[in-house]
């Protein structure tokens, strides 16, 4: 199984700023996740990027973290957050994980 994750910047390509609060990022990924419906988890975390440019930028980032949602949606998930987010790129990495589930048994609720 792959686990696919999306890194994306917070500062504008343009003015290499963040132009909003992070809340306001984290909000509209979680739409785009909903509008794909992928089951998904995200970290907000601090990085740096070197732009075309050659200009270094620190940032604070979004980690998308995808297990199992096919090759073709994460890539149409990364270019809507990368337009959304005004972006010059963002980064994707592809590892092999195995999953699996654990529940705890119960299919009623348990009386207390």
């Amino acid at each position: 199984m792959e686990k696919t994750e999306i890194y994306v910047g917070l500062n504008d390509q343009f003015t290499k700023q963040q132009k909003f609060e992070t809340e306001k990022y984290v909000s509209i990924l979680k739409n785009v996740c909903r509008s794909y419906k992928v089951a998904f988890s995200f970290n907000v975390i601090e990085g740096g990027y070197i732009h075309d440019s050659g200009e270094y930028t620190q940032e604070t980032t979004l980690k998308l973290s995808l297990i199992g949602t096919p090759r073709e949606t994460v890539e149409e998930i990364a270019r809507d957050l990368c337009t959304f987010f005004v972006q010059e790129s963002v980064l994707v990495t592809v590892n092999q994980v195995e999953m699996y589930y654990v529940n705890s048994g119960f299919n009623e609720i348990p009386e207390l």
